[in-house]
């Protein structure tokens, strides 16, 4: 996997003659620019660490001005963008801690290792931070699995997820897979960790104090992994294949001993900053560090641990080698600071010291061999406000009905192939992979709406998830990213949790293509309005662009992390039916809204029309009635309405409980429309008989529809509209129906 590379390097005038700089992604203004911070032309290593740190992936010069938009302070936030993940105060001096990232490209090409460091670098991001990692999911998005490539890459992804949790000890608890045409040869992968820590235990990576020593710890430097920022940062091609030493490799167990020595570290007190070397490496975690507390920093290369011979500092300095982090204490806690790692059998080098002089300035071999102003590199990229154009797709798709399909009349059949299709199906083939129980404090595990782990040596848990539907971000950017934010909501609601904030992953297509751009901004500024009117802040995330394929662009993919706080585990509520006699009830107003959802796709082969629309005050109302009814113990069970509409969740909640129920809808809806559209700010809720009136009058009371559907009973789901039979199929087949897709597709 190791890349060797020339040990010749190009001269400063070969740089700017032969434009060698445009290999490394960094234009002819902009290097025009690095000539100007510097006073002259780079050298090979300073063009590099230029090139990773103007990087979209590092510097997010074309998503910076939309950023911006999203509301990210809030009463309950103690750290927001800017470090290494979020902070969120959960009460009694504690916090949660959680980011989500991507490593889309690299698991496009070498799919076990791209997953797999994903993984490790957002727990890094976590304990980074001072906090101990809890959890983690994952939301991924493949072709369609009839495309063998496409079954490599998700065998291999899964694998690669669960090597790596499954090995450092951190469940596996929740996520989410989706597949569509639209995702085939450019897989989204994207990471979200969660993590504990108290207030007082709270890092920063800050290179702060002028003369103290600036420690590496973790295994040696290799060659893998070189220029893995900018390579994250362009579109995907037939020759992305050779660029596989691009791509990391992982070694869980290492990171283990590094996760504990710096947890040990930080509880020490003696930190004064610790980051980890995440991507563009040693490059990123010096100058985002020094920038951070104002000052400057020197590297001695020579002290960096090698493990491969005669490596250049350009190589060194832009090396993603796994399970590396940059700290920096006082020089009197040296020693201790050293003893500890020791003690743990990890290296732990001294590699430079703070400077008062803003510059990072490289040693090699007793020569200088870059320096920049660290401001230059960090705060200094050049913001692209991008061209924005709506597309011709979006405008020729409001005049299409999607109500116009000839009616289904068989919904036994609708039902099965719509639990069947690879999105709606059961994912058991997915977490079965994952270890969800280590630590013992996973209360819901995966397959609910949301995963739930407790917090240790409290009655309070956390609800976690991820959620989007890329199809409706892609025929309507703006109400899709709404309901992106909404969905997770409402999962983290049907768990019996508070939503507390949200991070978020923005993946998109090319920006310099206007029409892409258009979608990002459209899609943030309706994440950004829902998160205002749900109160869920922005505390961090990842921008992954230029995901697009020979076919074009991916959809649209502004994955949704949300946070939630169950007060009380008595609180805590799944999706399955409980008992038999239970009353359901529908929340929320059902709508003929076809557009971009699951049945469109399974029955009509089409993705097309408007999606579903939200009304934010709506959505309120109803999530802050639900949360409340819940807490007072008159749900038995609780399941948001989302792929396939009532009748896959009606489906699910039966299936989850092993129990039957008999319904009757009454609607001046089609059947099909009825039990297949997938309007939103909907709940499906089930109460014992006892409780049923008192939940009834509870939701009316709050001005939230409520319609009493039937009861939950018999060993299959009988569906009438308008009290005519429609679906009458043994919950037990259904089952299966659900629980054999994937892996008969993957056989």
């Amino acid at each position: 996997m190791a890349q060797q590379l020339s040990v010749k390097e190009p001269t400063a005038q070969q740089i700017a003659e032969q434009k060698i700089y445009k290999q490394m992604g960094v234009s002819d203004a902009e290097y025009e620019l690095i000539c100007g911070f510097l006073g002259r032309n780079p050298n090979y290593v300073e063009i590099g660490v230029f090139s990773v740190m103007w990087s979209e992936h590092c510097s997010y010069k074309n998503s910076k001005p939309l950023l911006r938009r999203f509301p990210t302070s809030g009463p309950r936030v103690l750290m927001g963008p800017g470090e290494g993940a979020g902070i969120v105060d959960i009460g009694d001096k504690q916090a949660v801690v959680f980011k989500i990232e991507s490593h889309n490209h690299p698991s496009a090409i070498e799919p076990y290792q791209g997953a797999a460091t994903g993984v490790g670098g957002i727990i890094r991001d976590i304990f980074s931070m001072g906090a101990r990692p809890v959890a983690s999911l994952n939301s991924l998005r493949f072709g369609s699995l009839k495309n063998d490539r496409v079954k490599y890459l998700f065998e291999h992804v899964v694998s690669g997820i669960a090597g790596y949790g499954n090995c450092i000890g951190i469940p596996t608890v929740g996520g989410e897979v989706m597949f569509d045409e639209s995702y085939e040869g450019n897989p989204l992968v994207n990471a979200m960790c969660v993590g504990l820590i108290d207030h007082d235990k709270i890092q920063k990576g800050v290179a702060q104090g002028i003369g103290n020593p600036v420690f590496y710890v973790g295994p040696a430097t290799g060659r893998d992994g070189i220029h893995g920022a900018t390579f994250a940062s362009e579109e995907l091609t037939a020759e992305s294949e050779a660029k596989r030493p691009a791509v990391q490799v992982g070694d869980p167990f290492m990171e283990k001993l590094v996760l504990e020595a710096c947890l040990e570290l930080i509880n020490s007190g003696i930190v004064v900053g610790i980051q980890d070397m995440g991507a563009a490496g040693l490059t990123c975690s010096s100058s985002e560090m020094a920038s951070k507390a104002g000052n400057g920093m020197e590297l001695y290369l020579d002290e960096v641990p090698q493990r491969e011979t005669g490596m250049t500092p350009y190589e060194m300095m832009l090396s993603e080698s796994q399970e590396r982090m940059l700290f920096v204490v006082k020089p009197e806690h040296e020693a201790q600071a050293k003893e500890i790692f020791e003690r743990w059998g990890l290296l732990c080098a001294k590699v430079g010291k703070v400077t008062d002089d803003g510059r990072l300035r490289l040693f090699h071999k007793g020569e200088q061999v870059a320096d920049m102003p660290v401001k230059a590199l960090v705060d200094e990229c050049p913001v692209y406000n991008k061209p924005s154009k709506v597309p011709a797709y979006y405008e020729a798709s409001a005049s299409i009905d999607t109500t116009r399909y000839v009616e289904v009349i068989d919904l036994d059949d609708a039902l099965k192939q719509v639990l069947a299709s690879p999105t709606v199906a059961n994912k058991e083939w997915v977490y079965n992979q994952y270890d969800y129980m280590v630590r013992t404090e996973t209360y819901v595990r995966p397959g609910s709406d949301a995963a739930v782990v407790g917090v240790p040596g409290t009655r309070k848990a956390l609800a976690m998830t991820t959620d989007c539907n890329g199809r409706f971000v892609y025929l309507d950017p703006e109400v899709g990213g709404k309901i992106a934010v909404s969905e997770a909501a409402r999962n983290i609601v049907c768990s019996g949790a508070e939503p507390l904030a949200i991070t978020d992953n923005l993946n998109f297509g090319n920006p310099e293509k206007p029409e892409i751009f258009w979608q990002l901004e459209k899609a943030v500024d309706g994440m950004s309005e829902a998160c205002r009117v749900l109160e869920t802040p922005v505390i961090g995330g990842n921008v992954s662009l230029y995901n697009e394929n020979a076919k074009g662009a991916i959809y649209p993919t502004p994955v949704v992390g949300m946070v939630g706080l169950i007060h009380d585990h008595d609180h805590i509520t799944t999706q399955a039916f409980k008992q038999d006699g239970d009353v359901i009830f529908l929340l929320g107003e059902t709508k003929a809204e076809l557009g971009g959802t699951e049945f469109q796709k399974v029955l009509h082969g089409v993705t097309e029309g408007r999606p579903p629309v939200l009304d934010l005050d709506v959505e309120k109302r109803l999530l802050n009635t639900v949360l409340k009814a819940i807490q007072q113990g008159l749900v038995a069970s609780a399941h948001d309405l989302s792929d396939g509409g009532l009748a896959v969740a009606l489906a699910e909640s039966c299936i989850s409980g092993k129990r039957g129920a008999v319904v009757n809808v009454a609607t001046a809806l089609r059947a099909d429309h009825a039990l297949f559209s997938e309007s939103q700010s909907r709940i499906l809720l089930s109460a014992s008989p006892e409780k049923a009136a008192e939940l009834a009058r509870f939701v009316a009371e709050q001005g939230v529809p409520v319609t009493e559907l039937g009861k939950v009973g018999g060993a299959a789901l009988s569906v009438s509209v308008n009290g005519k039979a429609v679906v009458g199929t043994a919950v037990a087949e259904l089952e299966k129906v659900w629980k054999d897709a994937i892996p008969c597709l993957m056989q």
